[in-house]
């Protein structure tokens, strides 16, 4: 049995952090990392800033259109549908994702901690109505509310915003109650994000990064694994065989 699957075996609240290495797995590009490119000769992360709204409203709209656009090209991969799966089983107590793709949703999780938020969806930034994502693509192509004519925004946290309460709350509950925590795609160097793994570890939680290059946390896991997510997940659920906690 893989090492992986026997510290889910004996888990009683495995709870999983995934990160960019998730979505990438999917065919989506990673705008953080260090070969992420230009967009339109732009640095993207300029465009993701809450700063964009108010001083280049008109690039920033035309960059979360082919983020969602990107979005809905793309699908959840192997990862996705076997966390979702292993939830179901009872295998996994939830997942707290750095990830704005709604993935694990489409894979069928249902605890989700959404640090920073969710691309499939949008809010008016003056009365807080909510839209799907959809309204910014040609078939509806508007950001301005129906109800009040306000701009509607991405259901993101952009550079220069805070990381919402309650799914920081909901992740620090999941947190607290693993026993077993484990890192799926992230280098782990966004903060406050990145501090979930090692408070964990300090609660008394086993530790497993799955990266495919190393942290600077690695030294501090109980299993480091160098190899794909999809492979890594493969190889512990067929370890596992139909090992179920419900019922």
């Amino acid at each position: 049995m893989s090492e992986l699957a026997k510290l889910i075996e004996v888990s009683q609240s495995t709870v999983i952090f995934s990160g960019a290495g998730m979505s990438t797995e999917s065919g989506l590009m990673d705008f953080r990392s260090a070969d992420r490119g230009m967009w339109n000769n732009r640095n993207p992360i300029e465009l993701a800033d809450i700063e964009a709204i108010g001083t280049n409203r008109d690039e920033f709209i035309r960059f979360y259109k082919w983020r969602v656009q990107e979005m809905n090209n793309h699908q959840p991969n192997e990862g996705h549908h076997m966390l979702a799966d292993w939830e179901r089983r009872g295998l996994i107590n939830g997942i707290i994702t750095q990830n704005v793709e709604n993935y694990h949703d489409l894979a069928g999780t249902r605890r989700i901690a959404k640090l920073h938020g969710d691309l499939g969806t949008m809010r008016c930034m003056n009365c807080n109505e909510q839209y799907s994502s959809q309204i910014y693509l040609p078939s509806h192509e508007t950001t301005s509310c129906s109800s009040c004519g306000g701009f509607i925004r991405p259901n993101v946290v952009l550079f220069g915003e805070m990381l919402s309460q309650t799914s920081l709350q909901f992740a620090a509950q999941l947190m607290r109650e693993a026993d077993l925590f484990i890192v799926l795609g992230s280098s782990l160097s966004v903060s406050p994000a990145n501090q979930f793994p090692m408070q964990a570890k300090a609660n008394g939680a086993k530790l497993v990064i799955v990266n495919y290059e190393p942290t600077a946390t690695d030294r501090y896991a109980d299993l480091v694994i160098h190899e794909s997510i999809g492979a890594t997940l493969r190889e512990a659920d067929a370890a596992l065989g139909g090992l179920s906690r419900l019922g």
